[in-house]
C-alpha cells in the first residue's frame, strides 16, 4: 500500500499514484479533495516505500517499518507532537522511542519531522496499512 503513496519535492503533502501518463505520472492527493494532476520528469518524486532510516548497526529500516512501530507505539492513532511547533529535544525523544537504534549522526531532526508528518497525514485519511502483506506465490504456469 504505501508504495502508492508518493511524496513530491516542492509540493506539500502526500500523493497517490493513479496511473502513468506520456512521460507523467498521474497523482491524486491522498486528502479529502481528491485533486488529480500530472508529476512530470522534472518533479522529484519519491514513494515512500522506497524510502529508508539509517540505524546505528550499519543497516537501514524501511519507512515501512518505522511507521509500523509508530503505529504500535500510540495504537493505531496520530501522534499528538505538533511537528511545526515542537522544539528538537522533543522530536527526538519521539523519534528514540519509536526508532532507538537510527543513526544519530545521519539522520537529521527535519527528518523526523517529515516522517512524523506523513505518519499523521496518512493516519488522518484511513491509511493505516504500511508494510506489504505477503502474497502467496503462485504455481509456476507450464510453457
Amino acid at each position: 500500500m504505501i508504495k502508492q503513496i508518493l511524496a513530491i519535492s516542492g509540493k506539500p503533502g502526500l500523493y497517490r499514484l493513479i496511473s502513468r501518463g506520456n512521460k507523467s505520472l498521474i497523482v491524486e492527493t491522498v486528502d479529502d479533495n481528491k485533486k488529480r494532476m500530472p508529476a512530470f520528469g522534472a518533479d522529484k518524486v519519491v514513494s515512500l516505500g522506497d524510502i529508508s532510516i539509517y540505524t546505528n548497526d550499519d543497516s537501514e529500516v524501511s519507512l515501512a517499518s518505522v511507521f509500523e512501530s509508530i503505529k504500535a507505539n500510540y495504537d493505531g492513532k496520530q501522534v499528538d507532537l505538533s511537528p511545526k511547533k515542537a522544539d528538537q529535544e522533543e522530536i527526538i525523544a519521539f523519534f528514540t522511542k519509536v526508532l532507538p537504534n537510527y543513526d544519530t549522526d545521519r539522520v537529521r531532526v527535519s527528518d523526523m519531522r517529515k516522517v512524523l508528518t506523513w505518519y499523521n497525514l496518512l493516519v488522518a485519511y484511513g491509511i493505516t496499512e504500511f508494510e506489504a502483506k505477503e502474497e502467496k506465490p503462485e504455481a509456476a504456469e507450464a510453457e
